[in-house]
């Protein structure tokens, strides 16, 4: 025989076992159960606060248009929340509809003072209000961590977490 000639004698054998045995399979499926079930809790939570900062976010842009809107118009501009409709609307002063903001149906807004549903934007860069309103924003994952959004008197707004979800 010479060197690098193959036998013809020699016969090739195909190897038929390819892919993965059910015993792999098994195990690989549950290592990647075991991931899941760990992973699952972390990330229900993690959205959650997304979506409490989403409303957050909503809020004081509806807030700062409304700011806005009343210097530039010159007149009074109303930001009314509705809890039932889930809802921020602005309005001038003949309640003609500025812009609607739509708040998550999971997120749960509370207002402080409780007696406050409307916060009053006025040409001159103050809030009608005679206090701080501060609206609290949670979620109904409990897990979730609470957003505040506060306007102050001379109608400074801030996003800050805190507060807390009854």
């Amino acid at each position: 025989m010479r060197a690098g000639v193959p036998n013809p004698s020699y016969k090739y054998q195909a190897n038929n076992a390819s892919g993965f045995t059910l015993i792999e399979l098994m195990v690989t499926i549950a290592v990647l159960a075991i991931i899941v079930s760990i992973a699952a809790p972390n990330m229900s939570t993690q959205l959650a606060n997304q979506r409490v900062k989403a409303t957050a976010a909503t809020i004081e842009n509806a807030l700062k248009e409304a700011k806005a809107e009343s210097v530039i118009e010159r007149q009074n501009i109303n930001v009314v929340y509705s809890s039932t409709s889930k809802t921020i609307v602005l309005q001038n002063i003949n309640n003609k509809v500025l812009s609607t903001y739509n708040i998550n149906s999971k997120s749960t807004v509370s207002i402080n003072p409780n007696t406050v549903t409307t916060v009053t934007f006025q040409p001159n860069k103050v809030t009608s209000n005679s206090t701080k309103v501060t609206y609290t924003i949670c979620d109904s994952n409990n897990k979730a961590a609470p957003r505040q959004i506060e306007v102050s008197t001379i109608a400074n707004i801030s996003n800050k977490p805190g507060g807390s979800c009854s």
